[in-house]
């Protein structure tokens, strides 16, 4: 059991159930197995599962994306026109998200304003749904100045940088999480790791618009709010960052998630164990 400490007093919760386990029971109800959303032998595509798989285990009244890593803007309208998206203008932005996750929104902004509290967009419309080439976009405004930082310090050449460039796109990813395991890390602050700073393209959460930048994320009582309406924080790091998984709070560790305290803030992130625990049926 995990205990945890609420208002002076000891609170027991469920052991978290492992996520490759609670995924393949999810997937399973859909049809579907880990290894077609997400390859083994795809470092990048695995990375990115123990990263931001939270958003695979969603509710019924939304639709987790297809894949890990979406590769092309076809592929990527493909799913947004079959999963179904709703327009919101909130705070002068107009807000993508799909229904589900639009509709809970809606109720934990009104049950916020109740209390004079507010739930906006940090950042406008891209808050919200982001397509194939936004997450391309936003991938270089972290990649090309962490090039040039590193470049300055001497801990890269010209020529690695210029190959880094100009690799294929799922190459220079792959290079990029190598280069941060000796220290060299690609975030904006160049502090950390990039996936905690921005997603690599094709595997943003927007992409699958159940995901939202929220301007009031240090407010406690805000995240509490979000949390009952299944609005949950699931990325380390991304404060701002909230995955809608249309869930309760106490039902997450049997979701295969477990419970992340970083400065003050809960994070719901995969319990992924054992690391060799994800192999083929």
């Amino acid at each position: 059991m995990m205990v945890s400490i609420v208002a002076g007093k000891e609170k027991k919760s469920p052991a978290p159930a492992p996520f490759y386990e609670a995924l393949r029971k999810a997937l399973k109800k859909r049809k579907l197995k880990i290894e077609t959303i997400c390859p083994p032998t795809d470092v990048v595509a695995r990375r990115i599962l123990e990263e931001y798989g939270a958003i695979f285990l969603t509710a019924k009244k939304a639709a987790p994306p297809p894949v890990c890593v979406f590769t092309a803007e076809e592929q990527v309208t493909r799913f947004q026109e079959a999963a179904g998206f709703t327009t919101e203008i909130i705070a002068d932005a107009e807000i993508e998200l799909q229904p589900g996750a639009m509709k809970a929104l809606l109720k934990a902004r009104a049950e916020a304003q109740k209390e004079n509290l507010d739930i906006t967009p940090r950042g406008g419309a891209e808050a919200a749904r982001r397509n194939y080439e936004d997450s391309l976009r936003l991938w270089d405004t972290r990649f090309l100045p962490a090039l040039d930082y590193w470049l300055g310090q001497g801990k890269l050449t010209a020529e690695q940088v210029s190959r880094l460039r100009n690799l294929p796109l799922q190459d220079q990813v792959a290079e990029v999480l190598e280069l941060e395991k000796s220290g060299l890390f690609f975030s904006k602050d160049v502090s950390k790791s990039i996936l905690y700073s921005i997603a690599a393209p094709g595997t943003s959460q927007h992409i699958a618009m159940l995901a939202l930048d929220v301007t009031e994320f240090d407010n406690p009582r805000v995240r509490e709010i979000l949390a009952k309406h299944g609005w949950f924080q699931t990325v380390l790091s991304d404060l701002p960052h909230f995955t809608f998984l249309g869930l309760k709070e106490k039902d997450l560790p049997k979701h295969g998630l477990k419970r992340v305290v970083v400065d003050g803030q809960i994070f719901w992130i995969p319990n992924v164990g054992d690391p060799t625990s994800i192999k083929a049926n």
